[in-house]
């Protein structure tokens, strides 16, 4: 009895949480090792499945960059990344949509419908909404060109709200196409932080491979349960906030001056990650708010 009380009293403590966060938008960042641990993965898609029933509106952005590289060592080509971006030639970009824009984003969508959702692929086979034009990258106050590498500056919102309204979750691929329909590689961290910013999401969420940010990168007990964005610029000119924490929590203080309401880090390996993140008074990653 007192095992099934306490059961009662989480759904209570997710009761006001769910209030507050029905019929707002919430991107989700896929990518990293999650998306080659297939256990952990059904568990985040059965989150953002919860998600989706109590009245959120979970939008999936995600990346490939493991299933890429290994379809390019297939093909017997080396990798390249200057600053960690993929050098996208003729070669590898057919390699990046056929792998991330067609094989990843359909598992994502099947494995959706297999744990009880309704999901649409939004690809270039069927309605692309990432829309975009060629970046750089700086290298000692230098632009070096990545190739077919991009940078996404509008979204198709009409289609993502459409889904979003009719019970389904869009599952968007780190791809975009410009007005002369050249199709780019994007980084999935800045595509989602764009599509959060044009969405006027509630939440953009990041499942890292860490548990958030740590004061002590070698001990996961210093994580930061809430943390301002004045805060974390601070942690990052002191160097606690280091290597490639740095770009990810700077996407998260550049998505908050355009009006998203907070970002989340959290480890997608932890069973029900988001659900413990969003729906608990604690959560177990961090949270950025302006």
């Amino acid at each position: 009895m007192q095992h099934a009380i306490e059961k009662a009293d989480t759904l209570i403590e997710a009761l006001g949480w769910i209030r507050q966060f029905r019929g707002k938008t919430t991107v989700i960042k896929l990518g990293g090792s999650l998306l080659q641990d297939e256990a952990a993965l059904r568990h985040v898609l059965l989150d953002i499945v919860f998600m989706e029933t109590v009245g959120m509106r979970p939008v999936i952005v995600h990346g490939g960059g493991a299933a890429i590289s290994t379809a390019m060592d297939a093909a017997g080509i080396e990798p390249e990344f200057i600053h960690g971006r993929r050098v996208t030639n003729d070669q590898t970009l057919e390699i990046v949509e056929k792998v991330l824009a067609g094989d990843v984003n359909r598992r994502l969508a099947d494995l959706i419908e297999d744990v009880g959702g309704r999901s649409m692929t939004l690809n270039f086979d069927s309605t692309p909404v990432l829309f975009g034009e060629k970046t750089t990258v700086q290298v000692a106050d230098e632009d070096v060109d990545l190739g077919w590498v991009g940078r996404v500056t509008d979204i198709d919102r009409v289609v993502i709200e459409n889904l979003c309204y009719a019970e389904t979750v869009p599952v968007i691929p780190s791809m975009c196409i410009d007005e002369h329909g050249q199709k780019y590689n994007v980084n999935a961290d800045t595509a989602a932080t764009v599509v959060a910013q044009l969405l006027g999401a509630e939440k953009l969420v990041f499942l890292s491979d860490v548990n958030g940010v740590l004061l002590d990168e070698n001990d996961e007990s210093s994580r930061i349960e809430s943390l301002t964005a004045s805060r974390a610029r601070e942690l990052i000119a002191d160097g606690t906030i280091s290597g490639g924490m740095i770009p990810k929590v700077e996407a998260c203080l550049e998505t908050l001056d355009r009006g998203v309401g907070k970002v989340h880090i959290i480890d997608g390996s932890i069973r029900h990650s988001v659900l413990l993140e969003v729906y608990t008074t604690d959560g177990i990653g961090t949270q950025i708010v302006k």
